[in-house]
């Protein structure tokens, strides 16, 4: 009996490193994770994610490798340009380590942009061939898939949606800009700006607290602002937000549709729909195994 190709996708994190094995239809054989090692340095990473890779390929028939970074790498998907809580990364050649190491053919590409292949492909996103990805966590991440295709710009560091100026006289940016997006509409920002966590706005407000509704209806208005920026410039069929503020999406995205509503031609925004992502914190593991199987076309 000739056995199913499979591939392996990999979510590379600070603390924990995801695996997941897919088939092609996009079934998830089996998924787990590891402890990140700590120090996190491309020596021990590398080893850890083969060590990994190499025990459940035993007796399958593997056939590639994709893994999702926490930041920057080259166009090609070979080269880990910085990782992002992780130690001592700087032009990795992680992918050609990888190959040595496993024989498996091996691809890259910043976790946020898995994220939005993840939805694309299994998500709230499948059936759209135009979409954004927005995900609100400690910082913005973003992912643009354009005809079915994931955007990365010319050079592989397009899409960074979270870095797009928002008030040029806003906080200043790890990334050198001031009052990015993420400045104010990150999880890291409610919590600057209010002394609260997301989670303990989303907490008052199911208590129908009028503070925390007021609070929620003024951060869509935020994202709405936002937002429009985008559907300007790619004019998506469907937007999805994901990351850790989400959970309190019904409480922020009937304003933030008022806004969008406000700031952009219906010629600009005919048919969009906004929505929450699905696949929550295994989205960047599914679309590192969308990537692998791209790899092997």
């Amino acid at each position: 009996m000739v056995k199913e190709k499979e591939v392996i996708g990999v979510d590379l994190g600070g603390t924990a490193i995801k695996f997941g094995r897919f088939l092609e239809d996009g079934t998830c054989l089996e998924s787990f994770s590891v402890a990140t090692p700590q120090p996190a340095t491309p020596e021990d990473v590398i080893n850890a994610i083969a060590l990994t890779v190499n025990r459940i390929s035993q007796d399958k028939n593997i056939v590639a490798l994709g893994i999702g970074m926490p930041g920057a790498t080259d166009v090609k998907g070979r080269i880990a340009k910085v990782a992002i809580n992780l130690s001592g990364w700087h032009d990795v050649p992680l992918a050609d380590e990888l190959e040595k190491k496993t024989g498996l053919k091996t691809i890259l590409c910043n976790d946020a942009n898995c994220a939005g292949l993840g939805e694309a492909w299994l998500g709230a996103g499948k059936n759209y061939q135009n979409l954004i990805l927005l995900t609100i966590g400690t910082g913005v991440g973003g992912a643009v898939i354009l005809h079915g295709k994931l955007f990365i710009g010319h050079n592989g560091a397009g899409g960074e949606l979270g870095l797009v100026t928002f008030n040029p006289h806003g906080h200043p940016c790890n990334s050198g800009n001031t009052g990015s997006f993420e400045q104010h509409a990150s999880a890291t920002a409610i919590y600057r700006d209010t002394g609260k966590k997301p989670s303990e706005w989303g907490e008052l407000a199911k208590k129908n607290d009028p503070s925390a509704l007021k609070f929620w209806e003024d951060y869509g208005k935020i994202i709405g602002t936002g937002l429009a920026t985008y559907i300007y410039i790619f004019t998506p069929e469907a937007i999805l937000i994901g990351g850790g503020v989400s959970a309190s999406a019904e409480y922020f995205l009937p304003s933030a549709w008022k806004e969008v509503e406000k700031r952009v031609l219906p010629s600009s925004r005919e048919g969009l729909k906004l929505m929450v992502a699905k696949l929550g914190n295994d989205a960047g593991m599914v679309g590192a195994a969308k990537l692998a199987w791209e790899l092997t076309q």
